[in-house]
């Protein structure tokens, strides 16, 4: 679950206890406030009706007939008798001097704990719960909710409590009233309570979705970076091989250029020397002819080996291709190469091909290069062509021949393993397809983020 969805739970529940005991605190103080106020309000009604018909408590130990007439014609008859069910006057030793239950007159009970609340100064109401007292027998019997009062019966000129009145009142709009506040302070208190809830929980909710937002933008993040730590494992892995692999094959390049310069023209400057130690040249009996010819051959032999030489150099020098583009790189290589090898070599480009960096340049031009040396050494020169293009945001350039071919990975020499490893160093790619059709290299540059 989500963590506005958790807080909804538990803050629901939460506030759930909350609202039940907040409610039930208040629904039983507004229940004392209404029972009390409505206790002292009857009391004082009925204390004004029946005070002036009472005679002096502190010496009359009992009610003379006359006074238990009037109280009889007063609690019997008019609002006062509608709305009283029962009435009695208790002395302090627990004696009744008074009821409408005329059999009660005269008898003593013990006094429960209300009545001796009463005796102490206090007004005393309960609602609806009879106790259990043996005077209360006729009461019990009234089908219609009661309100049952304990009131002092205070002396006029001193305020002593001389006798207590208690009577029974039916609360029938003592019951509605209550019910109209019970429900009222529920509903203010549930009101409040989901108010508080729907608040908070909206302040929850719109935090949650901002982590979520803020998480799945961290996760994708994570996911980038660890995306971009494999891909850089993986380069740097393909870096340290692929030095390993450029420091061999510049090992061989200068192996084969020692091959190149002992083969080629050490032998003929070896050869020219010997012949300056030519007995032709040292007799001087040898005609003028023989030593002409002998310098010429040695002028020749040298030649052939600065040609040789210069050869070697050609292959190991770039022209300057900084500066041009690549339509004239492709150009100039297949030029180089024809007068080279005195050859021709299809050429196909499109109207334009867009501008590289210098590295991708020079690896262009070698790629050429080497393609169609390979070509005219392996394939015998037949059917070379270069082409190029573009698609999909990559360059490419293809070198064909239709010679014997060869087993690609197997056979691939020195030249290709330096070009892979030229190609792939600046993140191009490198294909090699050879078959007994020809041989067709294959190389692709990203062009979408050049200087």
């Amino acid at each position: 679950m989500s963590l506005a969805l958790q807080f909804f739970i538990a803050g629901g529940i939460g506030l759930l206890l909350v609202m039940l005991v907040v409610g039930l605190w208040v629904t039983s103080q507004i229940r004392e406030g209404v029972m009390r106020n409505s206790a002292a309000t009857t009391a004082l009604y009925v204390d004004s009706v029946i005070a002036p018909l009472l005679p002096d408590m502190r010496t009359s130990r009992e009610l003379s007939d006359t006074v238990k007439r009037a109280l009889d014609e007063t609690l019997g008859q008019g609002a006062l008798g509608k709305r009283l069910v029962s009435f009695k006057l208790w002395r302090r030793d627990g004696m009744i001097l008074y009821a409408k239950d005329t059999a009660l007159i005269g008898k003593r009970f013990e006094p429960n704990a209300n009545l001796v609340a009463a005796f102490g100064g206090n007004v005393v109401a309960e609602y609806n719960d009879l106790d259990d007292d043996p005077e209360s027998h006729e009461e019990k019997r009234v089908n219609a909710p009661l309100f049952e009062i304990y009131n002092p019966v205070r002396e006029p000129w001193s305020g002593e409590v001389v006798a207590v009145s208690e009577f029974y009142e039916i609360a029938d709009e003592f019951q509605a009233t209550l019910n109209a506040a019970l429900w009222s302070s529920w509903l203010v208190v549930a009101g409040a309570t989901a108010t508080a809830l729907a608040l908070l929980s909206g302040i929850v909710f719109r935090g949650s979705h901002t982590i979520q937002t803020q998480r799945a933008a961290l996760e994708a993040k994570v996911s980038e970076l660890q995306a971009a730590l494999s891909q850089n494992s993986s380069l740097r892995q393909r870096v340290q091989r692929a030095s390993r692999r450029a420091t061999a094959i510049n090992e061989r390049y200068l192996r084969r250029i020692g091959a190149d310069l002992h083969d080629g023209p050490a032998q003929l400057v070896a050869l020219a020397a010997l012949r300056m130690d030519s007995p032709v040249l040292l007799d001087s009996g040898s005609s003028s002819e023989q030593r002409e010819a002998e310098i010429a051959g040695i002028h020749k032999t040298l030649g052939e080996a600065m040609r040789e030489i210069r050869g070697i150099c050609n292959g190991l020098v770039l022209p300057q291709i900084e500066t041009q583009a690549v339509i004239d790189i492709l150009g100039l290589a297949v030029s180089e190469h024809e007068r080279r090898t005195s050859s021709s070599v299809a050429l196909t480009l499109p109207a334009r091909l867009p501008e590289l960096g210098t590295s991708e340049k020079i690896s262009i031009y070698r790629f050429v290069q080497e393609g169609l040396n390979n070509a005219w050494r392996h394939g015998k020169g037949r059917n070379q062509a270069v082409k190029a293009g573009v698609k999909g945001g990559r360059l490419i350039v293809e070198v064909m021949d239709g010679g014997p071919g060869f087993e690609p990975g197997r056979s691939e020499g020195l030249g290709l393993a330096g070009l892979r490893e030229r190609i792939e160093s600046i993140g191009g790619q490198f294909e090699t397809l050879s078959g007994p059709q020809g041989t067709r290299l294959v190389i692709s540059l990203s062009v979408e983020e050049q200087p």
